[in-house]
């Protein structure tokens, strides 16, 4: 890439590079990155990390990628939605997470504790007035004997129950009000598995895709039923060149390719491009499962986090975040056998990225993962690994 090279036929992750250089050369007071490691390849991760960690002036990251938090920020600003709180927590992402995680334990055992004493105490008021009430209906029953010792002892019995019971009322009007803690917004993902494709996926022989300047290739790979894949290299380096060979969605230069007759293919592609259009959320989502009655799509989106301000909104109003959302729910709306993924975390909030990773450990199917999350990469199970660089595929 040259320096007169038109900053319209960049990849995200190039213009990302050069966002990132015109940040080195800017000067500021306070900085505010607002999801800045998306679309970065691991060269620019590492210089974007050694940049924060070593300025001198103030910076705020707004950021999901959980590698990234943990090797720079010194303080987390929690914004709690479940619970409507703004918290402060002074040391780095992962003194956080067991902060965060402490906190909300003491939390739940406070209530429990709260509405165990409270369930106590109104049990036993009641049982304190139902003896009281006896008291009355025995003294009433037997006042007829006219036995003034019967009458009294039955009425200080009464007496003494209401006294009783009049007491165990101010001990739950004193007991300190512990709210419930609210239950968090949790997105469960899962992926409709399709039948299972033929034993093999997709290949590629003798490969070779010319791109102006740019070459991939000669590749010569193998994708069989179940294989877990997970694509790796620098930004412009031919990854989702490779995916677009694979898949049959560009022409061949050189050397053929081929996809199996059986596969049923699920993605999140980088651009979110499915809802990008000008119609409603509803509409666009609707025809992609045509056969889905629209009490359902609603259902389905709403679970994912998109409710009735969202499915009438034109598609292309939504952010990142909301789009990729949208492409998760039409992953578990249809079923696949072959699931492919590009940077899938760009944009997800931090839970989100969770069930992701949950969801991804139950998909039985063939996994195509490229991404620059490390601890995805971590967390996410795969059988192969291959790098590309320069457009040449190795397998690690």
């Amino acid at each position: 890439m040259g320096l007169d090279t038109p900053s319209a036929g960049l990849s995200g992750g190039q213009a990302a590079r050069v966002g990132l250089a015109a940040l080195l050369l800017s000067r500021y007071d306070v900085l505010l990155l607002d999801e800045p490691t998306n679309d970065l390849d691991l060269a620019g991760l590492e210089q974007l990390e050694r940049f924060v960690a070593g300025s001198r002036s103030g910076i705020v990251v707004v950021s999901h990628d959980r590698e990234f938090l943990s090797r720079t920020v010194t303080r987390v600003v929690e914004l709690d939605l479940a619970q409507q709180l703004v918290r402060v927590h002074d040391g780095g992402y992962d003194a956080y997470l067991v902060e965060r995680d402490v906190a909300r334990r003491h939390a739940r055992e406070e209530y429990e504790e709260y509405a165990g004493t409270k369930a106590s105490l109104e049990a036993r008021a009641r049982m304190q007035r139902n003896w009281m009430a006896k008291g009355v209906r025995d003294s009433i029953k037997k006042s007829k004997d006219g036995d003034k010792h019967i009458k009294a002892a039955n009425r200080a019995s009464s007496e003494k129950q209401a006294a009783k019971a009049k007491q165990t009322d101010r001990r739950l009007e004193r007991l300190e009000v512990v709210e419930e803690p609210r239950k968090e917004w949790e997105l469960r993902l899962e992926i409709a598995a399709a039948p299972r494709a033929g034993a093999v996926v997709a290949t590629l022989r003798g490969a070779i895709v010319r791109r102006g300047d740019f070459t991939l290739g000669p590749v010569d790979l193998q994708v069989d039923w179940g294989d877990r894949l997970a694509i790796t290299g620098a930004n412009g380096s031919g990854k989702s060149t490779l995916l677009a060979a694979l898949l049959g969605r560009v022409p061949l230069d050189e050397g053929s390719g081929s996809l199996g007759p059986a596969v049923r293919l699920g993605e999140i592609d980088q651009a979110r491009g499915r809802f990008l259009g000008s119609e409603q959320l509803m509409d666009a989502f609707s025809a992609e499962v045509p056969d889905w009655p629209t009490s359902e799509v609603r259902t389905l989106l709403a679970k994912f986090g998109l409710a009735a301000d969202h499915v009438l909104r034109p598609a292309d109003t939504l952010s990142p975040g909301e789009r990729t959302r949208a492409a998760l729910a039409l992953l578990q709306a249809r079923g696949v056998n072959v699931l492919v993924l590009d940077e899938p975390t760009n944009h997800l909030d931090l839970p989100a990225i969770e069930q992701l990773e949950e969801a991804l450990a139950a998909y039985e199917g063939t996994l195509l993962l490229v991404t620059h999350d490390r601890r995805m990469l971590e967390s996410v199970a795969t059988t192969r690994r291959l790098e590309v660089t320069g457009g040449r595929v190795a397998e690690r």
